[in-house]
């Protein structure tokens, strides 16, 4: 595929990231993201077959973009493993934490850093920063968090930030400012946290301002704050996403976006795009839709009422943001044999920590 001619965007696609179908780009798909001109793409178990195909798969997503784009994973370890099915999985946050060595979690940043690159992404969404304060109930992130102390949080998950970075791949801090305090699945439904900003400041908010300095984009919970906001969720609220965060908390140069619009707790809420708009109008700088694809151009028409004066701040920091980006290493069978090795040495080390209840959706995408 040859890159298209640069040109601007039909509307205001490039405020969207979107989600990929299969393992491979359609004929629709093509006419649609360079028609729309996305700010980039996630991908999900459903379009890796295989480590050639999936690079293919990026590079292909590439030269459909007149700018560099966004390339994006879930790449946790444990059970948010995207590439499971053609490589070993690094062990999870709570195996990491549970043995107890930050350098051990910096190993796992730097293998997924080279894993990711090889196979051409940008952009890690990780590391999971909520604490677990509802460990035994399955909100979404049984075995995705490093623990309910903040310290034990900054150490792990700030040096498996750190050399994932190191590695050129960019990472996302989430779910903020406290996806850990739901007690239900915000694939399913809104969970509600009667938290204010004062508890807040006192536990869930310290790994990120302390991490601050060192990460790359912020991703916004789906949980209702109704003592911050009675009306939206933290990932629709300008009183979180702009006031606490942006302006309280200081996170006005970083790249912020919110979690999957297509999950429960949004979709069955907000009809007619309304939730991507209010996405970016409570200050998010792109609206992250990854499964329900074929809304994308009506969204980014409902996008392109908007002002050019009310997404001034979002073009700044996305044209920022990309500049941070790194191209893909150059593909090598040996490498990526090399890597896996490393990888399977490493989850020798660390053994997970086993549990009965049951996965959420977030585990299966």
């Amino acid at each position: 595929m040859g890159r298209p001619s640069s040109q601007a965007p039909l509307v205001n696609g490039h405020l969207l990231l979107l989600g990929v179908q299969g393992p491979e780009i359609t004929p629709e798909e093509a006419a649609l993201f360079r028609k729309l001109q996305p700010a980039g793409y996630i991908l999900f178990g459903r379009n890796i077959v295989s480590a050639v195909q999936t690079r293919k798969l990026t590079d292909d997503l590439r030269d459909l973009s007149v700018d560099e784009p966004i390339l994006a994973i879930d790449q946790e370890g444990g059970r948010v493993t995207r590439t499971k099915d053609i490589a070993p999985a690094l062990p999870s946050a709570n195996a990491f934490a549970a043995k107890g060595d930050p350098l051990l979690s910096a190993r796992a940043g730097v293998l997924i850093g080279d894993q990711l690159r090889l196979l051409g992404f940008n952009l890690d969404f990780a590391p999971v920063l909520d604490l677990d304060h509802h460990p035994g109930v399955q909100n979404a992130l049984r075995g995705r968090c490093w623990g309910r102390d903040p310290q034990k949080v900054i150490d792990h998950a700030g040096s498996w930030n750190r050399w994932l970075r190191k590695r050129a791949v960019r990472s996302c801090a989430k779910h903020f400012p406290a996806c850990g305090r739901a007690l239900s699945d915000p694939h399913f439904d809104l969970p509600v946290s009667d938290a204010t900003i004062p508890d807040l400041l006192k536990e869930d908010i310290i790994p990120y301002t302390a991490l601050m300095p060192e990460l790359d984009a912020v991703m916004l919970a789906h949980v209702l704050f109704p003592a911050i906001d009675p009306d939206r969720p933290a990932s629709l609220s300008k009183r979180i996403v702009t006031g606490l965060l942006r302006e309280q908390l200081g996170f006005d140069k970083h790249l912020v976006l919110t979690d999957d619009l297509d999950m429960g707790a949004i979709a069955d809420r907000y009809k007619d795009n309304s939730d991507v708009v209010a996405a970016i109008e409570a200050g998010n700088d792109l609206a992250m839709i990854c499964h329900r694809t074929e809304r994308a151009e009506a969204a980014a028409k409902e996008l392109g009422k908007l002002s050019s004066y009310a997404i001034e701040g979002q073009e700044k920091r996305l044209a920022r943001f990309r500049k941070k980006l790194h191209g893909p290493l150059k593909w090598s069978e040996e490498k990526w044999e090399s890597l896996n090795k490393e990888i399977d040495e490493l989850v020798a080390k660390v053994p997970e920590l086993g549990s009965e209840l049951p996965n959420s959706p977030v585990a299966d995408y």
